[in-house]
């Protein structure tokens, strides 16, 4: 699929991450003839095994990792001074090839309140269709059985997401549903599902089902190691792309600059970090921040990066909690017991069938002092806070309910979760045992931040990333309750044994608050414990200690009109210039309730379509390759 000795190309995509795949090879699929490139910083995912094994996710974060650039913001107050590192993939496929493959989909409400012409859930929800096998459950109205991307409840279960459920449905007085993934569900309990195939166990992404089963069209080329500088004009109009080779993950590789031409349409299509950068190295942005950089001004669009904030991301914390030495959980095969890790694999590849199949929950020291956990789980709650929930949670909270929440039944607070093991930071301190961890990420915070180009003192080009995680204080509410209710749900479990005190606020001494072992649960009916304001201080500290990205993000290049700092129309045209789109996360508008990567997808599907109707191609089913190449096993 590569052949860089052709110099124009019909179509150009700049990035080839989640969205871009499904454009590309929708696009080469309708019309072979279509002369398609497209140009990823990274490098080939194609079989391996790093990126079709699920549990072999968490290697991408390590800080070796060339497979995911580490984008570190500037230093927050809100986050007692810490510096926040938010991950975007690298390499072919972006994040479908690198994510934690759980399942989850935004309420239609999300597409509505968009309110983007042809965006809406109506028009929406057949091409959510289109894009999966579903094969959780049969003859579901909202869900797709032939798509190319699947879905399953995976093949390995552990045991502690139906303790988790049963405590919930109970304990937390909640209902059990077994699809809250239907585009309305909500304040309910139900299993996990995940993009992994049912039948293999392998891990279900765009670059395998879009793109590298069309390997026989030559007229589909994709260049790997090739970072895009800037889109090149003539009048205005994109006429192609000036890349180099990419310095991370070909570092001895020839670092001077190429063109390449398109005839057609140039595409940006590299996430919510690197679209914005390319458009502000080609002159489309702010006066100012190009201005600083040396990049002289094609078109005024200062809604370029002015979007990335915390309503364009999701925050997250992990907890760590003992549980019973009897318990099942991924824990022998993180710390790398050979035994276990050889069993499994050998199972894996026979039928798919093994804890190798469940995806990994993960510690990861980068050299920032940041707590990396990554969750693989069985169960969750989109959650929504009751009467007397919302009465504990105090009036910080309480515009932004009002405002925003309370009115929308279909849209949750946070997503509440329960992973089954725990490797990392902390495991040379801990005894090689088992553990479960507790994790909440809010879906619709309200702060704000930016991501814009600079040059530094050396005139090396870097990023100006302000996070805004926690500047508007009604964010870190949800947090700090959620910390208080899966601790109480936590220990109503059967294999509860207690908290793992380094991964839990520090609480005063002679707190009833204070963490520890113990040899089993509370009664399920035990009264919850009771939290003193110093408590409360000490919840509140770890939060912004500890709180995280989701790896979310999106906004920066937003589908809105251009006086309400825009960047593309509703058909991703870029405002000022002729034949040049974006696609990709960066151009959600506003937030959406879910995990990011159904939306990428269903953004791709939209693109494409967008894109052949304007060349006058026909939109055909899908009919993925039956050959075994890339779906064969390592």
């Amino acid at each position: 699929m590569s052949h860089p000795d052709r110099s124009e190309f019909d179509i150009i995509f700049a990035g080839g991450g989640t969205t871009a795949c499904v454009v590309a090879g929708r696009l080469a699929e309708w019309d072979p003839s279509l002369s398609i490139l497209i140009l990823e910083g990274g490098q080939h995912t194609l079989n391996q095994a790093a990126h079709v094994q699920p549990y072999r996710f968490p290697s991408h974060l390590a800080p070796t990792s060339t497979t995911m650039t580490f984008n570190v913001g500037n230093p927050s107050p809100s986050l007692n001074g810490r510096a926040p590192i938010v991950q975007c993939a690298r390499c072919v496929g972006g994040g479908s090839s690198v994510n934690a493959m759980v399942y989850t989909r935004a309420p239609a409400s999300d597409f509505d309140d968009w309110g983007v012409d042809g965006w809406e859930s109506e028009n929406l929800i057949p091409l959510m269709k289109k894009v999966e096998t579903y094969e959780v459950q049969p003859d579901r109205p909202t869900h797709g059985y032939s798509g190319p991307i699947k879905v399953s409840s995976a093949r390995c279960k552990l045991g502690g997401g139906q303790e988790f459920i049963r405590v919930g449905t109970t304990y937390h007085k909640r209902q059990y549903a077994e699809d809250t993934d239907d585009l309305e569900t909500c304040n309910t309990y139900s299993p996990w599902a995940k993009y992994v195939d049912g039948t293999t166990g392998r891990r279900s992404d765009a670059a395998h089902h879009y793109v590298y089963n069309q390997a026989h069209n030559a007229n589909l080329q994709l260049w790997v190691g090739k970072r895009v500088k800037r889109v090149i004009f003539q009048d205005k109009r994109a006429v192609g792309v000036e890349f180099t080779s990419d310095p991370v993950s070909c570092p001895d590789a020839d670092q001077s600059s190429n063109i390449v031409r398109a005839s057609k349409l140039v595409v940006v299509s590299a996430g919510a970090f690197g679209s914005p950068a390319i458009l502000e190295r080609s002159g489309i942005g702010a006066e100012a921040i190009l201005k600083r950089c040396d990049v002289q001004q094609l078109v005024d669009l200062p809604g370029v990066g002015k979007n990335y904030h915390g309503l364009r991301d999701h925050n997250v914390v992990f907890v760590p909690y003992f549980t019973a030495d009897e318990a099942i959980t991924m824990d022998p095969l993180w710390r790398g017991k050979e035994s276990v890790l050889q069993e499994n694999v050998a199972q894996w590849k026979i039928n798919g069938n093994s804890l190798v199949a469940q995806k990994l929950v993960q510690n990861l020291q980068y050299w920032y002092h940041i707590d990396w956990h990554f969750s693989g789980s069985d169960a969750k709650i989109k959650w929504r806070p009751d009467d007397d929930e919302l009465k504990a949670m105090g009036s910080a909270f309480q515009p932004r309910w009002k405002e925003f929440f309370q009115d929308r039944p279909d849209k949750a607070v946070a997503i509440l979760a329960i992973s089954e093991g725990y490797a990392g930071v902390l495991l040379s301190r801990l005894a090689p045992r088992n553990y479960l961890v507790a994790f909440y990420y809010t879906l619709y915070p309200a702060s704000t931040g930016s991501v814009h180009i600079k040059l530094d003192e050396n005139g090396q080009e870097g990023i100006n990333f302000n996070a805004g995680y926690l500047d508007d204080p009604s964010d870190i509410v949800p947090l700090n309750f959620g910390y208080k209710k899966m601790r109480e749900i936590f220990r109503r479990m059967p294999s509860y044994r207690g908290e793992v005190p380094i991964g839990h606020p520090c609480f005063p001494e002679g707190s009833a608050a204070v963490c520890g072992e113990t040899t089993g649960p509370v009664d399920l009916n035990a009264p919850d414990i009771i939290y003193t304001a110093e408590d409360d201080e000490a919840i509140d500290r770890y939060h912004r200690d500890r709180v995280q990205t989701t790896w979310h993000s999106l906004g920066t290049c937003a589908m809105k009109p251009r006086a309400d700092q825009g960047v593309v129309d509703a058909r991703l045209n870029v405002y000022g210039v002729t034949n040049l789109k974006v696609a990709d996360m960066s151009i959600a508008p506003k937030n959406v309730g879910t995990n990011t990567y159904s939306t990428a997808l269903l953004i791709g599907e939209k693109a494409a379509m967008i894109i052949a109707d304007e060349l006058g191609i026909e939109c055909k089913p899908h009919n993925e390759s039956s050959g075994e190449g890339p779906r064969s096993r390592l």
